[in-house]
Order: structure tokens, then sequence, then C-alpha cells
């Protein structure tokens, strides 16, 4: 039942060329994969690596390098690693295939909930669900006797206090590198105030008092953080929290096993993790729920499609959970949620429910405005009017560029 609440709501390189023996078949077509190249797509690939001639490349840059990759005719990869923001340009350019003849095919050990359905026809397969919500040291907060704040006011209230106590060098980090992470954080804040990207006639909408209120408040976060946020990622943050330099942050629920992994981490069992924190009173967790998964190429041979999906189905099943059952929140049966993941649990149950980010035309297009102009704001050169202002702007070019608006 969780499960199914949970479903509604630089570059890594690694290649096999031999067959495993656990792989189910041994694989004789050569198939490339294109994901993100956190922990979990690394224990995923590796699972499809044990089917032979297959190479993955895991790359944090790999949202835009797959809508050229994809376009290309052959595709330069058979499978791609996407998510609910990620999939639309994909989408968009029809450059990857219906899966429904594969799912019936092979796909046996699916659950219903990872059938990703785009207007009738499976266009991926899910494999975990993610959410950024808060993570924490808990061994500081019970040294400071600090509860774990629910809304940003307490965030503010505990980061102030954690400074005081100068037990780590910032007591605050954040996904706010220029570009796509700091759009998100926007999101996340934004949806958190109760904002609306566009209107029904997809003009734009973020020029409001949300919008101000977001910039604000992640303005106030700011003033706890390394003054280098702006070049701050998921990875950066990971880290910050493995070197002990951070006592708080908004991150990625995939990103928790590393937190405990004691070949790269100082911090084992000291980070704990809860709901994302409301921006304002009676307000739904401020963050978005977001699935990730696998799409097959449409510019490929249907031999090599079918060897794809085989190959993928093998990354995704049960053995790989059960050797990798920390590393991500997954769909997938076998599947035992640790307690790292009961803040994504507890964020993604929450009453009310943060929304699910829009696998839209008009989102991608508004997410990339939002990534191009904010920088301004956080570097002092435009008021928050301006900088939303902006936003709209750079907004409804790219929309009528697309015919979206006329």
């Amino acid at each position: 039942m969780l499960m199914k609440r949970l479903a509604l709501a630089g570059a890594f390189a690694l290649s096999a060329t031999t067959a495993m023996a656990d792989c189910a078949f041994e694989n004789d077509v050569e198939v490339k994969s294109l994901s993100a190249g956190f922990e979990a797509w690394k224990a995923v690939t590796d699972a499809m690596a044990e089917c032979g001639n297959f190479s993955a490349e895991l790359d944090q840059e790999f949202r835009t390098k797959q809508p050229a990759a994809f376009a290309a005719d052959p595709s330069l990869y058979a499978i791609g690693g996407v998510s609910n923001g990620t999939i639309t340009p994909l989408l968009n350019e029809g450059t990857i295939r219906p899966l429904d003849d594969l799912v019936e095919k092979y796909g046996q050990n699916l659950t219903p909930n990872q059938l990703i359905r785009v207007d009738g026809d499976i266009m991926a397969i899910a494999m975990m669900v993610n959410t950024q919500h808060l993570m924490y040291r808990k061994d500081i907060f019970e040294e400071l006797g600090l509860e774990v704040p629910t809304t940003y006011d307490e965030v503010l209230e505990v980061a102030a206090a954690i400074q005081e106590a100068g037990v780590v060098e910032y007591p605050l980090g954040a996904t706010m590198k220029s570009g796509w992470n700091l759009a998100q954080d926007f999101n996340n804040m934004f949806l958190g105030y109760g904002g609306t990207f566009y209107n029904d006639d997809s003009t734009p909408a973020v020029n409001s008092e949300a919008g101000i209120k977001a910039l604000e408040t992640m303005k106030a976060l700011t003033e706890y953080m390394d003054p280098e946020y702006l070049v701050s990622d998921s990875t950066y943050v990971q880290q910050q929290f493995q070197q002990g330099k951070i006592a708080m942050a908004n991150l990625w629920g995939s990103r928790g096993g590393a937190m405990d992994d004691p070949a790269e981490s100082d911090v084992v069992g000291k980070v704990g993790s809860a709901a994302a924190p409301v921006a304002m009173e009676g307000g739904a967790p401020a963050t978005t729920l977001w699935w990730d998964g696998i799409v097959v190429a449409k510019n490929i041979p249907d031999e090599t499609a079918e060897a794809a999906f085989r190959v993928a189905m093998e990354g995704l099943d049960t053995d790989m959970v059960q050797g990798a059952n920390e590393d991500a929140i997954w769909l997938i049966p076998g599947y035992e949620p640790n307690e790292m993941a009961q803040g994504a649990i507890a964020t993604a149950t929450a009453d009310p429910t943060p929304i699910s980010y829009p696998s839209t035309s008009q989102m991608g297009l508004m997410h990339t405005a939002i990534g191009n102009e904010l920088d301004a704001f956080f570097t002092g050169d435009r008021s928050a009017e301006e900088t939303l202002a902006a936003i709209e702007e750079s907004y409804t070019a790219a929309a009528k560029e697309a015919g979206l608006l006329e």
C-alpha cells in the first residue's frame, strides 16, 4: 500500500563484455545506456552488465546530452535513464519507443505502478521514487538539544543556533548550483508557498507573491551556507555531509545511502532524515515528487531494442534490489525501507502531499528560464521583482518559439 501511494504521488563509466552467471540470459547484442551517476544507477547498471555486451555511461549531465544523443539515427544509446523531470524532451522529439509489446513479452515481474503511460502507451519503466527531504546530523541536534525543524522558519532558527555553537563549518547545505539545480530549489520553495508556474493558457505566472516569498526565504537560508553555494550540486552537498562540514540540507533521498558508506563517509550512523519542511502553515512540504526509470530509444533496430529491454529487466530485478536496498526507495519487489528512507516516505505521504514534478513542455521551458535568470538575484544584480519579470520574459520567448504561445 505504501509503495502504491508513493508511486502515485562530472561522468563515470563502466563496461562489461562478458556474460556473468547472475543474468538469466547471455546478451549478444551491443547495448549502451546513458543515465545519471548516483548510487542507484550504479547498482542497476552493474546488474545490467552481468548480461554481457553492455556499457553504461553514468553522467550527471545526462539530461543535457540525452536529447541530441537519442535524436541521432541510429541513437547513440539504446537505454536512457530518465525521471519525470527529464523525459519530456525525449517525448516531444519522439526519440523513445512505446514499450507495450516488450512489457508483454519480458515484463512479467514488473508491478503496475512501474508502468509509466503517456497517452495510453507505456513509455518508461519506473524503478524508484525520489524527493528532496531534510537530512540532518542526529548527533549535533542531540548535543545541542535541538528539535528537528518542520518549517523553514524553524530551519532558520536551528541554523542560527548551530552557527552560534560553532560545531560545523556551515549549518546548511543546499543544491543551489547555477542552472538546473538552482531552478529546482526555487521550484520546491515556490510550490511550498502555493505558487503556480503557468496559467491554463500557458502564459507565465511566477511573478507573484509566492515567487517573492520563495526568493526571500532562499536568500535568508544562504546566510548559513558555504558562500560558494552557486556551485553546489547534489554530489557537493553529499560530500559536505560525508566530510562533516554541514548539519542540515534538503537533499535527494537517493543520496541517503552514501551517508552510511564507511568507504567514503565520516558520519556513518549520524545522519537522520525527516519530511521536507513546509514553507507556510498548512502547506505541503516544500518539495516535489519524482520517479526515476528507463526508456528505450526509437532510432535503433528492433533487435537491439529487444536486447536492451531484456538487459534492463535484469538490472531492475529483485536480486539487484536485495544487493542495493539502501541505495534508493525502490518500486521493485524485494525492497525493505530503512531508516534513511523515512524522511522521503514522510514527505511523500504528508497531508497535503507535494505534487509530482510536472512532465510538460511548459514546465521544461519554465525550468530552463528559471535556471537562466536566478543567478542575478543571488549575486545582487537584480531585485526579486526584476528577476521574476526576467523569468517570465525568457519563458514567454521560448514558449512562442515552441508554439505554445501566440
